[in-house]
């Protein structure tokens, strides 16, 4: 592993502080998502810096970016792209969609229903996109980068079981303290335009290539046979869990064993332990329980039962 591509991914984390202030959870979080190979689900209420954060993140590492806002009339083909005919030619070509980029922004995702949520499936899963018999291969990297709005607001749809598990985390972007609160104002008052990231300072510092180089390097972080263990246990332990109807599956598992050798490698270790595991937990596996009725009605957070999932599972030495 190198130093000099992982001085990149700090450098492109600092380009990322010019513009966002007090979210460095998610920051992590979706270095982690593109370290992982893997699509990231930014949830939180409008107006917490969701899409800024991943302009600003497509600014600092180069990459193409598409952003679709999704609503309630957009089709799939809107997303995917779609046979179109050609006077001209007197035949059908393929007009590609928004999804034929390296970033896509799905900008408030659950607005839409989930027929066209759907639609991403294939293109998140395979990488590709399938049309009049044709595949076509997304570009790399790829990575779908979708916000959300709490499910309790007007106008959302729940996300289907299957959209849900194709997110490597789902990140919660909370209203930030005080202090950071005063931070963006006193930004916004020396000047700072969200929309002009290149008048904030927010310069490209990486490219596809360095960060394809990284994916690799991330993928080469060493697991110990323990560790692997504790990652399975982990996830059986939620099945057994009274507040669960449905835990997480094996290819949760799987995902939470990418995103600790991406955390690993992004904090300069080269084999996972227990705490790179512990602290991508909540974040990939929240999204993938379904609590029973009655936990619900009690008011009991996914969080709260992964914590205590942990608190439960030994820790290996």
């Amino acid at each position: 592993m190198t130093d000099e591509i992982r001085q990149q991914l700090y450098a492109v984390r600092a380009e990322v502080g010019k513009a966002i202030v007090g979210q460095t959870d998610a920051v992590d979080g979706m270095l982690i998502g593109l370290l992982a190979r893997g699509h990231v689900l930014l949830e939180g209420v409008p107006g917490v810096a969701k899409t800024l954060l991943v302009r600003t993140l497509s600014r600092a590492l180069e990459l193409d970016t598409k952003r679709v806002q999704f609503t309630p009339d957009l089709m799939p083909g809107d997303v995917t792209g779609s046979l179109v005919y050609d006077t001209k030619a007197g035949e059908f070509e393929f007009r590609e969609g928004p999804v034929f980029t390296n970033i896509m922004l799905a900008d408030e995702i659950n607005r839409t229903p989930p027929k066209t949520q759907s639609s991403l499936l294939e293109a998140m899963e395979e990488r590709q996109v399938s049309a009049d018999g044709v595949t076509r291969p997304l570009p790399d990297p790829f990575m779908v980068a979708a916000t959300m709005n709490p499910i309790e607001y007007e106008g959302t749809y729940m996300l289907p079981e299957a959209q849900l598990d194709r997110f490597l985390m789902k990140l919660v972007l909370d209203l930030p303290p005080r202090e950071a609160e005063i931070e963006v104002l006193r930004r916004h008052a020396s000047g700072f335009n969200p929309r002009d990231l290149g008048g904030a300072d927010v310069r490209p510092v990486m490219g596809a290539t360095g960060l394809l180089r990284a994916q690799a390097e991330s993928a080469r972080v060493s697991v110990k046979p323990e560790v692997l263990a504790y990652i399975v246990d982990l996830a059986r332990a939620t099945r057994m869990s009274p507040s669960v109807k449905m835990g997480v599956s094996p290819r949760g598992a799987t995902a939470l064993l990418g995103a600790s050798k991406a955390w690993a490698y992004l904090t300069g270790f080269e084999a996972v332990t227990p705490d790179h595991v512990q602290h991508v937990a909540l974040p990939v596996l929240r999204h993938r329980i379904q609590l029973r009725p009655e936990a619900e009605l009690e008011g009991v957070a996914a969080d709260a039962i992964l914590r205590s999932v942990m608190q439960q599972v030994q820790v290996p030495i």
